[in-house]
């Protein structure tokens, strides 16, 4: 009998040790997802002042966009918090959608060569800024879901673990696009 309660107890042990070591892990995995997504954003900083720079000869009468462009990119650089980034690359990524569909209005422009990569770079960054998103929000929903199933929500309380923050899509691209395809006279 005493070898039950002792195999029993050294279980429990192991499976105590065994859930801290699993939220410790996520937690990390986390933090270097995060640190991922972080990457990809400084190159997408850094490609936008080039992009301005390309066009701004071109567009002389785009210069509010190409300042709005210049002040999102600055509040992303300097957001700091999960939800803060969101917010701030959201303004950002709408305000380079202005530039490229301006920039539709600009033959030159759409033929240089300069531009034309500087905007292949931030598509592919965009891509792996979002395939990087994917990832960090699933580590984020095993992490919290870890923390709220039983029994290792035992663990994740007495241990203070808290819940991480998704990388949230804002409203605005959640909407579903509306198309109109009636035909008018």
């Amino acid at each position: 009998m005493r070898w039950v309660v002792l195999g029993i107890l050294v279980l429990a042990i192991l499976w105590v040790i065994w859930t801290y070591n699993l939220l410790v892990s996520l937690r990390h995995r986390i933090q270097n997802a995060w640190k991922q997504i972080d990457v990809q954003l400084k190159r997408r900083h850094d490609l936008i002042p080039n992009l301005v720079e390309a066009v701004k000869g071109y567009m002389r009468y785009e210069q509010e966009t190409l300042e709005k462009v210049m002040e999102a990119r600055s509040k992303a650089v300097s957001s700091r918090s999960v939800k803060e980034s969101a917010q701030a690359e959201d303004l950002l990524t709408q305000s380079l959608g202005r530039i490229f569909a301006l920039m539709e209005n600009y033959p030159d422009l759409k033929a240089n060569e300069n531009v034309l990569r500087l905007q292949e770079e931030l598509t592919t960054t965009e891509n792996q800024i979002a395939f990087a998103r994917q990832y960090y929000n699933d580590l984020v929903m095993r992490f919290n879901m870890r923390q709220e199933v039983f029994p290792s929500s035992l663990i994740a309380k007495f241990f203070n673990f808290q819940p991480s923050e998704f990388f949230a899509v804002p409203e605005a691209e959640k909407a579903t696009p509306r198309v109109d395809l009636s035909l008018r006279a």
